[in-house]
C-alpha cells in the first residue's frame, strides 16, 4: 500500500500540474501586422474603420488580438524594412494600407504570411494579383478606384466653376502609373469641354511650392489635385497654399474638404478601411487570400464646402447641392 506522506506528495504533484496544463490549453492570442506608407494622424477615421472591420469579424485589439503597427511616416523607402520586421515577427497576417507602394513592400517581403491591401489603382495591372476574382498567390484587398474616379471629379469642378477655362493639374510624378491613369482620364474630360490643362508635377515639398509659384505666375482659373498619398499626408501645406492663391481646387478625398478644401470626390477611406479589417478578420479564421476576390470599392463620397465656396464668392449649384453626401457649413 502507498504510504500516507507518499499519497500527498503525488496529490501535490497532480495539483501543482493542473495550472501548468491549464495554461498550455489556453488559446494564444494571433498577432497581425499593420503596415501604412504614412503615419496615424492621416487617417485618423480610416483606422477606425479598420478595427471597426476586425469587430465585425469577431476580432478586437486588446481581448483576442494583438496589433504590430509599422509606419512609414511618408517615407516610402522606409516600407521594404518595416514590412521585413513584420516578417521576422512571424504575424499571421499583414494588413499592407496607405498605397500601393505599402503593398509592393509586403509582396516582395513574403510569399508565405497572408496580405490584405488597400490600393488607389488597378491591383491587377500593379501586378499585386492575378485577377480580381482570383487573386492567386498570398495577397487579396481592396481597390480603392481613386484614379478611375479622376473624370468625375473634373466635371464637378467644372460644375461649381463654370467659367473656368485653363485648369491646373497637379501629380505626384513619383507615382508614374497613376499619374498616366489621372492625366488620360482629365485630359479626356478637358477636351469635351474645351479646358485648357496645365500640368504640375510635385513629389517634395519644395515641389508643391514650386508648382505654386507657377500657379501665382500664370493665374489658372481652377486646381484638380490627383489623388496620391503624398498629396493627402501634406494636405495642410496644399490647402494652406491654395487658400494663399485663392484657387478653387477639387480633391480626391473629404479629409481635404473637412480642413477647408472646396470640393473633394472620392472613396470613403474609412468603408474601404473597414473592409480591410473584415478581411483580416476572414484570413485569420481560416480562408485563404485565393479565395477571397478583390472587393472595389462601392462607396463614393461628394463633399463641399460651403464657407470655402463664400470666400470665394462661388454660388454652389442647386443641383450639386441635391446630389452632394455633405455640405459642410
Amino acid at each position: 500500500m502507498m504510504k500516507r506522506r507518499e499519497f500527498i506528495s503525488a496529490l501535490g504533484g497532480v495539483a501543482a500540474a493542473r495550472p501548468i496544463a491549464a495554461r498550455a490549453q489556453q488559446p494564444v492570442m494571433p498577432v497581425i501586422g499593420f503596415l501604412n506608407s504614412q503615419s496615424p494622424e492621416t487617417f485618423p477615421g480610416a483606422l477606425r474603420g479598420f478595427h471597426q472591420g476586425l469587430k465585425d469579424a469577431g476580432y478586437v485589439e486588446g481581448e483576442n488580438l494583438a496589433i504590430e503597427y509599422r509606419w512609414a511616416d511618408n517615407q516610402t523607402d522606409r516600407l521594404p524594412s518595416l514590412a521585413a520586421e513584420l516578417v521576422r515577427r512571424r504575424v499571421a497576417v499583414i494588413a499592407a494600407t496607405g498605397g500601393s507602394s505599402t503593398a509592393a513592400a509586403a509582396k516582395a517581403a513574403t510569399t508565405t504570411i497572408p496580405i490584405v491591401f488597400s490600393a488607389g489603382d488597378d491591383p491587377v495591372r500593379l501586378g499585386l494579383v492575378a485577377s480580381l476574382a482570383r487573386p492567386g498567390g498570398n495577397l487579396t484587398g481592396i481597390g480603392f478606384l481613386v484614379s478611375v474616379l479622376s473624370a468625375k471629379r473634373l466635371e464637378l469642378l467644372r460644375e461649381l466653376v463654370p467659367g473656368a477655362a485653363r485648369v491646373a493639374v497637379l501629380v505626384n510624378p513619383a507615382e508614374a502609373a497613376n499619374t498616366e491613369i489621372t492625366l488620360r482620364d482629365v485630359e479626356a474630360v478637358a477636351r469635351g469641354y474645351g479646358l485648357q490643362i496645365q500640368i504640375l508635377k510635385a513629389d517634395t515639398s519644395d515641389g508643391i511650392n514650386a508648382a505654386f509659384d507657377t500657379i501665382g505666375r500664370d493665374r489658372p482659373d481652377a486646381l484638380f489635385v490627383a489623388a496620391t498619398p503624398f498629396f493627402v499626408a501634406r494636405r495642410a501645406h496644399l490647402l494652406q497654399l491654395v487658400a494663399f492663391h485663392r484657387l478653387p481646387a477639387a480633391y480626391p478625398l473629404r479629409e481635404f474638404a473637412e480642413a477647408g478644401g472646396l470640393i473633394s470626390y472620392g472613396s470613403s477611406i474609412a468603408d474601404a478601411y473597414r473592409h480591410v479589417g473584415v478581411y483580416t478578420g476572414r484570413v485569420l479564421k481560416g480562408a485563404k487570400p485565393d479565395d477571397l476576390p478583390v472587393v472595389q470599392s462601392s462607396k463614393f463620397e461628394l463633399v463641399v464646402n460651403r464657407q470655402t465656396a463664400k470666400m470665394l464668392s462661388l454660388t454652389i449649384p442647386p443641383t450639386l447641392l441635391a446630389i452632394a453626401d455633405e455640405v459642410i457649413e
